[in-house]
């Protein structure tokens, strides 16, 4: 027994030596944790400008921001009222008619992160309304990466206080989200981003599937927040949970319906209905699950 158990000693300490010396080896361990070291999920490719050339900007931008701060007191020192909202009440979040406010949002495609060939543009249409339209194309990169290819995706701005200071936006008074378009009949992903502080919750955003309809006539969709379900980089996930509207961090609105060819969604308005007949607080069951299985 004792031959044994030395030869077996023996033999796993040549197995160590050999996979020590070994450089196509590599020896690291268990990965027991999720981190996510970027809030764009790696697609961040901004850099940073030069420390002269941010200083030089700053100074152009503190008569600006000083003026967003005098305002920012002037509306925390009024102490506005609280009021109640009626059945019907909306709240207009972005009316699409001027240039201002459709190149405050941002357009990206697959083409725009080597991902594929679609191309996409949110312009000022003759109708003062917003025009996003482009090419929706389902070839692959032969990168030997890339399994699937075809998205276009609209982006509103962040809210921003005084001296740049990024905050959510609060539509804790609303139950509803109204939107009027005029589309070609595909499905568009309307996306709601949330602010959320750790790492793992950075890419959880709620969706639902607007249903267009093609025609010249214009169509006002009224979607209660209870209907939007939570996904992360996606994938929608097994454990729900109503949004938390008062924590939103941008509005999207996507293409990815696998039908090659061009396509085109006319935006007027997107606001914010209170329905005082709606009371639902999410519409999808919440299992009680294994929180090891199901806890992400």
């Amino acid at each position: 027994m004792a031959a044994f158990l030395t030869r077996c000693l023996t033999q796993a300490k040549q197995v160590r030596h050999f996979l020590e010396a070994s450089s196509f080896v590599h020896q690291s361990s268990a990965r027991v944790s999720v981190y996510e070291y970027d809030r764009k999920g790696g697609y961040r490719k901004e850099k940073k400008p030069p420390v002269k050339e941010m200083l030089k900007h700053g100074f152009k931008e503190l008569k600006v921001e000083l003026g967003h701060f005098k305002e920012e007191v002037k509306e925390k020192l009024e102490c506005d009222v609280f009021m109640d909202l009626q059945h019907g009440d909306f709240e207009y979040q972005w009316r699409m008619n001027s240039l201002d406010v459709i190149e405050s949002w941002t357009v990206t495609s697959d083409m725009d992160n080597s991902e594929g060939q679609s191309k996409a543009s949110l312009a000022f249409s003759k109708n003062n309304t917003a025009l996003f339209h482009g090419y929706l194309s389902q070839e692959v990169p032969k990168d030997g990466v890339q399994k699937r290819s075809g998205y276009c995706n609209i982006r509103s701005p962040s809210k921003f206080k005084a001296f740049k200071r990024k905050v959510p936006y609060d539509w804790c008074p609303f139950n509803c989200l109204l939107i009027k378009v005029r589309g070609d009949g595909r499905p568009y992903m309307l996306s709601i981003g949330m602010d959320r502080s750790f790492d793992i919750n950075w890419n959880d955003q709620y969706n639902y599937t607007l249903y267009t309809r093609g025609g010249p006539y214009w169509q006002i969709a009224k979607i209660p927040f209870s209907k939007f379900y939570l996904t992360s980089k996606g994938r929608i996930q097994d454990k729900q949970c109503a949004i938390q509207l008062e924590k939103v961090s941008f509005f999207g609105i996507s293409l990815g319906d696998g039908a090659e060819g061009p396509f085109c969604l006319e935006i007027d308005s997107i606001a914010l209905l209170y329905d005082e007949n709606h009371s639902e607080e999410f519409a999808y069951e919440m299992y009680q699950a294994n929180p090891a299985h199901v806890g992400t």
